[in-house]
């Protein structure tokens, strides 16, 4: 294995070995974030929404935030939005998105269940609210077909989890304990050794064969599949009516109380977006792909966009239940003390919205606002 190589891995475990207990981080790449404003045009004689100059939305360049990067691109969020500037900031990680939401620098955010779990209770849940539903699934554990062809032969090989106490990560110790096997969360040792790799390193890492195989979202799956990787795992089998959630819509409490119609338009927007997406899949994978491209600089090649979108849904539903079930398999980790989470989704806008369009209410789950 090359020596920078070795020192990213090295370098990648250090920093997820020192992260806190609560310091779940999402299903993505880093922790960088950069302006990705759209050249979306305001239409003549808009006018403001809540009177104000720009709402802030951030998201991940990653295809499981497929509702923003489509909404960036075809211009649904500034349709809605009227004279209101629709402001674009995409992030590597979900801490860093969370302490963006924190300091009043985005007001919405497309994020994973993990740092919404976790931005939530280390606030005690002053800090944001789950407004709406994303995406299900696109998790895969992929592995070289060379050194692991069955499900029992995971067992004492090395599997790659994007960082430590992040939604995959956290599935992939669930799926270890249920096998009966015993590693140590923290330190990712035991009858499976859990690499903490950050994704844009990972297929560099599996082509090298340090690394065994991969329990990682989607672009990453699909990237370590066409290096000759397999799918031994969709995680989506593993839940109920093959559904779980991998991105929500968070917002900040504050924006939400001062500036409710601004969330309406931004929720109004989500749903006609997913609504496209869903009724126009050729079309959407292409405009996903194609803010990707404009956002990182580099467009997925056909190889690797087709699978990936395939196995995302897009839904409207947030899929509560689920996101109760992934903190107890957290707390179950010994990643997260039990946290109380009521209250912290707040879906009254999206159901007036759902509403409107016709479609059926969705449910938080007994973790609604009251």
């Amino acid at each position: 294995m090359p020596a920078n190589r070795s020192f990213a891995l090295r370098r990648g475990l250090a920093v997820a070995a020192a992260l806190p207990l609560l310091a779940l981080a999402a299903c993505g790449y880093g922790s960088e974030s950069k302006d990705s404003s759209s050249d979306q045009k305001v239409a003549a004689g808009s006018e403001k929404t809540d009177g104000l100059d720009s709402v802030r939305i951030g998201y991940f360049g990653n295809l499981t935030h497929a509702t923003a990067l489509v909404g960036n691109q075809k211009g649904f969020f500034q349709k809605e939005l009227g004279a209101t500037k629709a402001q674009y900031a995409t992030f590597n990680a979900g801490p860093s998105e969370i302490e963006a939401l924190n300091a009043g620098s985005i007001d919405i955010g497309w994020i994973g269940p993990s740092p919404s779990i976790n931005g939530y209770t280390k606030s005690k849940g002053k800090s944001l609210k789950i407004i709406g539903g994303s995406a299900s699934g696109g998790v895969k554990l992929v592995v070289d077909p060379d050194k692991i062809s069955s499900l029992k032969d995971v067992k004492g090989k090395r599997i790659a989890t994007p960082q430590l106490g992040n939604t995959q990560d956290v599935a992939f110790l669930n799926w270890i304990a249920d096998q009966g096997w015993k590693v140590d969360a923290q330190s990712g040792k035991g009858d499976v050794t859990v690499v903490r790799s950050d994704n844009k390193v990972t297929p560099d890492a599996f082509k090298a064969g340090s690394i065994d195989g991969a329990w990682v979202p989607e672009p990453t799956a699909s990237k370590l599949v066409a290096e000759g990787g397999k799918v031994l795992l969709d995680e989506a089998t593993l839940w109920p009516d093959k559904k779980f959630v991998i991105t929500n819509i968070i917002v900040s409490q504050k924006f939400l109380t001062e500036h409710p119609k601004a969330v309406e338009a931004v929720l109004k927007a989500s749903v006609e977006t997913n609504k496209w997406i869903n009724a126009n899949p050729e079309e959407a994978k292409a405009a996903a792909n194609k803010q990707l491209e404009r956002d990182s600089g580099k467009a997925l090649p056909a190889e690797v966009l087709d699978p990936a979108w395939k196995s995302i849904q897009i839904t409207d539903d947030p899929l509560a239940s689920t996101l109760g079930t992934e903190a107890e398999h957290a707390v179950k980790a010994g990643l997260l003390e039990k946290p109380d989470l009521a209250g912290i989704y707040d879906l009254t806008i999206l159901n007036k919205v759902l509403k409107a369009a016709g479609e059926s209410p969705v449910d938080a789950a007994g973790l609604g606002t009251s």
